[in-house]
């Protein structure tokens, strides 16, 4: 057998996962003893081979994710595009009334030349008279006739011509308030979506950072596979050899015995290896939720677990959304809290003042948590207990996630509403 290859596969193993056997002991080792080598490489293959198994799973979920993530980016940069156009088309609005208005001045002006140009009209000798003055001027009765009917028509026409001003100006600037309004709510959507899709960002720098840790991982135990198996092939070649020296040794004795005696009796022990293998037996956990209403609450979303929903913001408040699996996150705890006969409100601003506040001491199944992410109560969920939280989470839609640790134990801060 080639000692140097077996030396050199041996101190490359050993640096990695465990300490080979030396080259004497190869050398003076009996089928049982590398047999025990054997099993021990064999343990450690089945080990690494699950490993890798775990992160390949792990690297699955990551991309499904991932792409889930880039998903609802596509989602947003729409509603983001629509309210921009939103955005324009009002403030287009806005400068079209704004025109309108100053036209109205204008035509206000002109309204107000023509009364002025009325009252000169009653004017004489550079000086003003009195509609009385003009009245008791007439040199006639026709004349006093004619003058009352002329006085009469200015004083109505001024009094129609000022009425229709104010209305004008009512209306426009009744047109112009609603206009901006619109406007305003629209550049605050347009805030919020912006805020959240800088937040979905992240949270994809960091699936993505995960991904690659992943992937080092994986080529890392692929790499001491590939030298377990090596060292596996090596060990098996080891104790085919050893076996054949022993079966060798065993028949020279044999041979020796026949040779010294006319009469002799070979008889050969073989010895019994057995192999004894482990399992470790697990039980799954389960979360305690609270009965009736609340349980439902809980777990009315767990079919949409798994990928099967996707976060668009504002979205959960129509039957063809919740159809579809598409929820923001109050609009899922609005939703769940109704499907258990629970009617609260859809938006976190209004469900940070339902109920009653209780401590983080005092959670209970059903409560609803509070997290600051792009703003303060910008995301909401409902507490199953454990540590848990279920919600329509920014990424990957609705999920379980746990309250101590990661992005969301970060981001809690600590509100907690009871609303049942």
């Amino acid at each position: 057998m080639n000692l140097k290859k077996i030396t050199v596969s041996l101190a490359v193993t050993a640096s990695i996962v465990f300490v080979s056997p030396s080259i004497n002991q190869v050398v003076n080792a009996n089928p049982s003893e590398i047999e025990e080598d054997r099993e021990q490489i064999q343990a450690e293959l089945e080990e690494k081979r699950e490993e890798l198994e775990s992160i390949q799973a792990d690297l699955v979920e990551l991309e499904d994710e991932i792409e889930r993530a880039n998903d609802q980016i596509e989602a947003n940069e729409e509603k983001i595009e629509k309210t921009e156009a939103e955005v324009e088309e009002a403030e287009a609005e806005i400068e079209e009334l704004e025109e309108e208005i100053e036209e109205l001045e204008e035509d206000i002006e002109r309204r107000l030349d023509i009364v002025k140009d009325r009252a000169s009209s009653l004017q004489k000798n550079g000086g003003s008279v009195s509609y009385l003055d003009v009245l008791f001027g007439a040199q006639s009765f026709t004349d006093f006739i004619d003058r009352v009917t002329m006085v009469s028509r200015i004083t109505q026409s001024d009094q129609n011509l000022i009425e229709q001003l104010e209305t004008d100006q009512n209306t426009v600037k009744e047109q112009k308030e609603e206009v901006e309004d619109k406007l305003s709510d629209l550049e605050e959507t347009q805030s919020e979506l912006v805020l959240m899709q800088g937040q979905i960002e992240e949270q994809k720098e960091a699936l993505e950072d995960d991904v690659e840790s992943l992937e080092e991982k994986q080529e890392s135990s692929e790499s001491i596979i590939a030298e377990l198996e090596l060292e596996e092939d090596e060990l098996d070649q080891m104790l085919a050899d050893a076996r054949r020296e022993r079966e060798r040794e065993q028949e020279e004795e044999r041979q020796e015995m026949v040779d010294s005696s006319s009469s002799s009796n070979g008889n050969s022990n073989s010895g019994e290896v057995t192999q004894f293998s482990s399992s470790n037996n697990s039980s799954p956990s389960t979360a305690s939720a609270g009965s009736g209403a609340i349980e439902t609450a809980i777990t009315a979303g767990y079919k949409y677990l798994n990928g099967n929903s996707t976060y668009v913001f504002g979205a959960g408040r129509t039957q063809s959304d919740i159809n579809r699996g598409l929820f923001d996150c109050s609009g899922y705890v609005s939703w769940a809290f109704s499907e258990a006969g629970i009617n609260i409100p859809a938006s976190t601003g209004q469900l940070a003042n339902t109920g009653t506040r209780v401590s983080t001491s005092d959670m209970q199944p059903g409560d609803l948590v509070f997290f600051d992410t792009y703003q303060r109560n910008g995301h909401v969920g409902i507490y199953k207990g454990g540590g848990e939280f279920i919600g329509a989470q920014t990424t990957p839609g609705v999920s379980i996630e746990s309250l101590n640790s990661g992005y969301w134990g970060d981001t809690f801060n600590g509100l907690v509403r009871r609303v049942h």
